[in-house]
């Protein structure tokens, strides 16, 4: 069989056979849309190609070879197909063994899918992921046309939303696979001032617009997307938020409450838990049985009933000088009820099972209306931020391993600054945290919750929790250290798009994964002003040209603070 090359003007030498038609047969006639042969194959792999650049073989062409660039697309015809791959590389090879040095230019690609000749139904060509037949020694290496690469980035035929438009031409619509992309977790990943957050924002709006029946909780260390989706995110602070204490397991609570002595850690550990236990047992044993109560069941109970049995306890001891650890847990859980700033976990003294209007609110089940949660955890104590994350990512695998596979609702978790919460260096970081949200990613695709990490620090971020997400936006980068931890985390087809990551403009990313049909250089979509998060770089070169503020700006300032008011 014919290898069917094409002419300067893309018709092929093949004669077209019953139901096959060459995919270039129908170029356009403008020389911006004509594609031209720019070198031929010298060498295949199971998934690379290297070309040698013949610029002369063809008129027009010599301009095309030097406009190739690295993150170009091109095509190569085989027996039944056309083959489409990513310059990853380009360089100049000397070859010295004769009397003449000569040189020649080469390019390494990437396969990244084909275009069969066979089409179903007369329909129109369809780019198929993956490659099944390869070229040739000696096969044509063509530019891509315009037409061609619409139906390479063609708008998918599952679940998608438009988040861009391709590098490659700003005039074709960036997609997304949307069940892809949440089903099997996605990362973004960029560089302070990079466009990150306005990224995230913009992927969940056009998520969520499609979809205004979802479920998505952001965790918002720094108050900034509180405008950014307006009406359809139910905001929650600690000035609004109830997140009673009772429903921290042992280990949060401890962390908490036990002091970091190592000479009475473990003693007041056994005494707390004893009188926790206890306390829940009190709280339930009128209305239901109490046999299945552990220290970790999410049951209510009132920390007053947990003094009562330390002090109980302390007063039984026939030692009195080993009290010290039942004093030191009593002199804490005074200390962290009479604190305004935890207001929001230990306040009042009536408790109540309220775990489902929790639920509903930080969930969104029922919608109504708001499909996304807004966590703002900016005004929580250093202290207790950890334990607050870790007792939400925990309650939402929980809750949906607990619910049932048929009436199930996924969930989408959205944590920003994920390094702080699941650190490479195991030394830091609040290990609960780390495990529920390593939890996550290793088992919420089987129950339907999906997660999304935001990271400005990607080789700070835990290795095995970012491989468990796969798809990848990776914005500007410049530090060397985040190159090489995210090179290691794409997968091979996309190793040769890394190189621009420190030339990527604000708002370009290199989106990689199951979330994209084909490995791209994009351009997220422009955010309306209104719903940009405020993250945005302090305008110096006019905030230093007048003084604008008096004395009672400070005052102001002062009383917020010391308010916790933001």
């Amino acid at each position: 069989m014919s290898n069917g090359t094409a002419t300067p003007n893309g018709a092929s030498g093949q004669n077209p056979m019953t139901n096959r038609r060459e995919f270039s047969a129908d170029a356009a006639r403008s020389r911006q849309s004509q594609p031209y042969m720019i070198g031929r194959v010298a060498s295949v792999s199971v998934s690379t190609v290297t070309g040698v650049i013949c610029p002369n073989e063809i008129e027009g062409a010599a301009e095309a070879g030097q406009q190739l660039q690295v993150g170009a697309l091109v095509r190569m015809r085989t027996l039944a197909s056309h083959a489409f791959g990513l310059v990853t590389g380009l360089r100049v090879e000397q070859d010295v063994s004769g009397p003449i040095v000569t040189e020649r230019r080469v390019c390494d690609i990437r396969l990244v899918g084909e275009i069969p000749d066979i089409v179903a139904n007369d329909g129109p060509p369809s780019f198929q992921r993956g490659v099944s037949i390869y070229p040739g020694l000696g096969a044509e290496i063509f530019t891509t046309t315009a037409r061609e690469l619409g139906f390479v980035y063609a708008r998918p035929h599952a679940s998608n939303v438009k988040i861009g438009t391709i590098h490659q031409d700003r005039t074709l619509p960036a997609f997304v696979l949307t069940d892809e992309m949440l089903g099997k977790h996605f990362a973004v990943l960029g560089t302070t001032g990079s466009g990150k957050s306005c990224s995230v924002a913009l992927i969940l709006r056009c998520v969520l617009e499609k979809h205004p029946a979802g479920h998505t909780l952001l965790l918002d260390p720094h108050n900034e997307y509180s405008r950014a989706f307006g009406d359809q995110a139910e905001v929650v602070s600690p000035t609004n938020l109830e997140f009673p204490y009772w429903l921290l397991n042992f280990e949060e609570i401890k962390s908490i409450m036990v002091s970091r002595r190592e000479d009475s850690a473990e003693a007041e550990a056994g005494i707390l838990k004893e009188a926790i236990v206890e306390a829940k047992r009190r709280f339930l044993e009128e209305s239901a049985d109490v046999q299945h109560i552990t220290v970790d069941t999410p049951t209510p109970y009132r920390l007053g009933e947990v003094m009562k049995l330390i002090d109980q306890t302390r007063g039984e001891l026939e030692n009195p000088e080993n009290s010290t650890p039942y004093l030191r847990l009593m002199n804490r859980i005074e200390a962290l009820r009479a604190d305004r700033r935890l207001d929001f976990m230990f306040s009042g003294h009536v408790v109540r099972d309220n775990m489902a209007e929790i639920l509903s609110q930080l969930l969104r089940i029922p919608v109504r209306g708001k499909p996304i949660t807004i966590l703002d955890i900016s005004g929580l104590p250093a202290e207790i931020v950890d334990v607050v994350v870790s007792v939400l990512c925990r309650m939402i695998f929980d809750f949906a391993m607990w619910s049932d596979r048929a009436d199930g609702q996924p969930v989408l978790l959205v944590c920003e600054e994920a390094h702080r919460y699941a650190p490479q260096d195991e030394s830091l970081g609040f290990g609960p945290t780390k495990q529920a949200i390593s939890r996550i990613a290793k088992e919420g695709r089987k129950y339907g919750v999906s997660l999304c990490l935001v990271s400005q620090r990607p080789s700070e971020l835990s290795t095995s929790i970012l491989s468990q997400c796969n798809t990848l936006f990776a914005l500007r980068m410049s530090n060397e250290r985040d190159h090489e931890y995210v090179r290691n985390a794409l997968p091979d087809s996309a190793h040769g798009l890394i190189a621009a990551l420190p030339s990527l403009r604000t708002q370009e990313a290199i989106a990689v994964g199951e979330g994209v049909t084909v490995p791209m250089r994009l351009r997220f979509d422009d955010l309306a002003e209104q719903f940009r998060p405020m993250s945005g770089t302090a305008n110096f070169s006019t905030a230093w040209q007048e003084d604008e503020q008096d004395e009672s700006f400070i005052e102001k300032v002062i009383d917020r603070w010391r308010r916790q008011l933001r």
